[in-house]
């Protein structure tokens, strides 16, 4: 917390798609945790205006994340679109154009969101999908800015740990939305977020921050006791007032909370190519049978491919249709303010006379 200039040892985890606003983040900084902005899948421009943005609205600490893609990875369509998909299509949407609705590449140029940090220095940038290069580290760093990686495995942080990161996240598989790691060993065998951490810790020294199903003061306190200097949590600020995802998606989430839906949640590659956790909903499981990297175009070229599918289904209020990205601690999700949330937390973990 001292590196960081922040007064409670919790971050707001870099939801993208949407849902960590310049509000939500600049909230949860002034509160005194470090807001975070999900910025993987924002145009540079974009991000340039939400960075200014936020720092309009706090003076505190907080953190962009991108997601390290290369240019291949960013500008290809190699792969054709699952037969089942354009089926769907077919069906759901007989009057659209789906070719002409795709983007004209997957995913915007990694080179050119971190040239944006380059050119508006934020307090820390965080990184998942990949590791940048020493290089690159020690160039943000000259800017002041601290350099967090994402770590699915304890290999992966031990390479943070290698290129002078100043930090790693070490993300558990009860972790919701996109995994964070690269290497081969994190996709074949999701560890959770207590063995990874412990696994983590006898390999590097470098500052640890625990994520994954974590919802309340009590799961905080677990993991900084197990030897994380910090705590991030995502699911618990999806639903509160700040928060940028779209209504159907907030209400499946409460609804999980209420007993009104089902709240299992799977880790699948249907929606985006790359294994992501959510609640369990019709495509999920009418799908099922072409859950397989073998089977499907790759990260992100299936996620360009379903966001027709994806934006449908929200303008139509189809929760069975969106991918409802979630941590196994969604029951207990609260539609409640920001500040509540982190009031709670922070009373929770005995740390409320520091509140500002």
């Amino acid at each position: 917390m001292t590196a960081l200039n922040i007064d409670y040892p919790i971050i707001q985890a870099p939801m993208a798609g949407g849902a960590t606003t310049p509000e939500l983040v600049a909230t949860v900084s002034n509160f005194g945790a470090l807001g975070a902005l999900g910025a993987g899948m924002t145009a540079p421009k974009t991000l340039a205006a939400q960075i200014d943005t936020i720092k309009r609205l706090t003076q505190r600490p907080f953190m962009v994340n991108l997601m390290v893609l290369s240019h291949a990875e960013s500008t290809t369509f190699d792969a054709p679109m699952p037969d089942w998909l354009r089926e769907y299509y077919q069906t759901a949407m007989p009057d659209e154009d789906i070719d002409a609705l795709l983007p004209e590449q997957p995913a915007p140029l990694f080179a050119e969101q971190l040239d944006v940090l380059y050119r508006h220095p934020v307090p820390v940038a965080s990184f998942t999908f990949g590791i940048i290069s020493r290089e690159a580290v020690q160039g943000l760093q000259a800017l002041g800015t601290r350099v967090i990686g994402t770590a699915n495995h304890p290999k992966e942080a031990l390479a943070w740990a290698e290129v002078g990161a100043d930090a790693v996240c070490v993300q558990g598989a009860e972790a919701g939305g996109h995994r964070g790691g690269w290497l081969t060993e994190s996709m074949r065998d999701p560890m959770p977020l207590l063995p990874l951490l412990e696994g983590t810790r006898a390999l590097t020294e470098i500052p640890l921050i625990a994520t994954g199903g974590l919802m309340s003061a009590d799961d905080i306190r677990t993991v900084l006791d197990a030897g994380a200097a910090m705590a991030q949590l995502g699911t618990a600020f999806l639903t509160t007032d700040k928060s940028g995802i779209h209504p159907t998606y907030k209400q499946g989430l409460l609804a999980a909370s209420r007993g009104t839906r089902s709240s299992d949640t799977r880790l699948t590659r249907l929606f985006s190519g790359k294994m992501a956790r959510g609640l369990v909903n019709d495509y999920m499981q009418s799908m099922a049978r072409f859950d397989d990297a073998a089977q499907l175009p790759a990260y992100p070229q299936l996620n360009a491919m379903t966001k027709p599918m994806r934006a449908h289904a929200a303008k139509i209020g189809d929760a069975e249709h969106l991918s409802l990205w979630a941590g196994q601690g969604v029951r207990e999700v609260k539609d409640e303010p920001t500040t509540t949330l982190l009031t709670r937390l922070v009373e929770g973990l005995g740390l409320l006379s520091q509140s500002p």
